[in-house]
């Protein structure tokens, strides 16, 4: 589970959501979630506060087993949130696979110094 309870960040959102997994083919690929509006519309709400740049949203995610914390990214007025290589081997899923998200607004300031945040 995310750790603590939930809005255990101030002004914190929770949210879950389910999306495709869809990959960029990019001088290095990568592979994204697309977040849907209804959850777009409730990290807008904290992205100023949040935000640490480029329009980038730091958050913690769990998929699965798995909890790490990385930032969305804006996309074509909405968000995308980058899935690492070792989160989709250790929860056997790839390119096309729907998968569930949980998912919140992680405020700069719990994140460690480099950004990356733990994969557990």
């Amino acid at each position: 589970m995310i750790p603590g309870p939930p809005g255990q960040y101030p002004g914190g959102v929770d949210t879950v959501f389910s999306a495709e997994l869809w990959e960029w083919r990019g001088p290095a690929p990568f592979y994204w979630l697309t977040v849907p509006e209804d959850s777009c519309d409730q990290v807008r709400g904290e992205a100023a506060e949040a935000s640490y740049g480029w329009g980038a949203v730091p958050v913690r995610v769990q998929l699965g087993g798995t909890e790490w914390e990385t930032s969305l990214l804006p996309k074509d007025g909405g968000y995308v949130l980058p899935v690492k290589a070792a989160v989709r081997a250790r929860e056997s899923f790839g390119k096309g696979d729907t998968v569930t998200v949980t998912m919140t607004v992680a405020p700069r300031g719990g994140r460690e110094a480099n950004g990356s945040g733990p994969a557990r």
